[in-house]
């Protein structure tokens, strides 16, 4: 429940989802099986369990496993990048100016649209129309090939008011709500309550704009999520090195 006596849904805890979280939360992502059944086993998770759930995940594509020991494959490699960004995005000082892609390319598979849509995600970019994406240009990243194919990239100032253009773009509302919300479900708690709660934290993370303080509405809770988030992660992190011996 959050402060407001609503449910707050979160994914159940998993055999698969303590693997890809305990891998997503280590560097480098690759541990021997024995020390992710004890990771399991922290949350009450049979060994068969795990292993069962280890052999899933490398016919999926997920995990690699090479004498023994279990990888992240690039797929989620990627997440991973992803994840760690979203819990210190790279910000610039924003001097009112906006990116702005449009797509130029007339004919488009699917799988090409799909990719663009994904990639504009991952930049957190907003659809403005169809074909248009926009956000303030305070972020420091890398463009990915496929933006760069479909796309022509501009940088300009909108003529409107910037803080009425981001509430429009970005349900900003909605986002602080849950954010208020999942920092009460990593107060203390049972492990797993909390370790779902915090993988429920880095999903939202990755929703977050993270647009300059001059758009955000007062009391924005992104950062004070993420030093809730940290101190968990910390705690968690001590806990489980002890726990596995790595």
């Amino acid at each position: 429940m959050d402060d407001t006596g609503t449910a707050l849904p979160l994914r159940p805890l998993t055999a698969r989802s303590v693997v890809l979280s305990t891998l997503l939360g280590h560097h480098p992502p690759a541990l021997p099986a024995r020390a992710l059944v004890r990771a399991g086993a922290l949350f009450g998770t049979a060994e068969g369990t795990v292993r069962t759930a280890l052999t899933r995940m490398v016919a999926a594509g997920d995990l690699e496993q090479r004498d023994g020991t279990y990888r992240l494959t690039d797929r989620l490699l990627a997440r991973q990048a992803r994840q760690d960004d979203s819990r210190a995005p790279r910000t610039r000082a924003w001097d009112g100016r906006w990116e702005i892609a449009v797509v130029t390319t007339e004919r488009r598979a699917p799988a090409d649209r799909a990719a663009l849509r994904q990639a504009m995600a991952a930049l957190r970019l907003a659809e403005l129309r169809e074909g248009c994406w926009t956000r303030p240009a305070n972020l420091v990243r890398d463009r990915p090939a496929v933006v760069a194919e479909q796309c022509a990239a501009f940088t300009g100032e909108p003529e409107d008011d910037p803080a009425r253009l981001a509430a429009a773009l970005w349900d900003l509302d909605g986002w602080a709500a849950r954010a208020t919300a999942l920092e009460t479900a990593l107060r203390p708690g049972s492990l797993a309550e909390q370790f779902t709660a915090s993988a429920a934290v880095l999903r939202h993370l990755l929703a977050d704009p993270v647009l300059p303080a001059a758009l955000l509405p007062p009391g924005w809770p992104g950062e004070r999520l993420r030093e809730h988030y940290e101190a968990f992660d910390g705690s968690f992190r001590q806990l489980l090195r002890g726990h596995l011996g790595v």
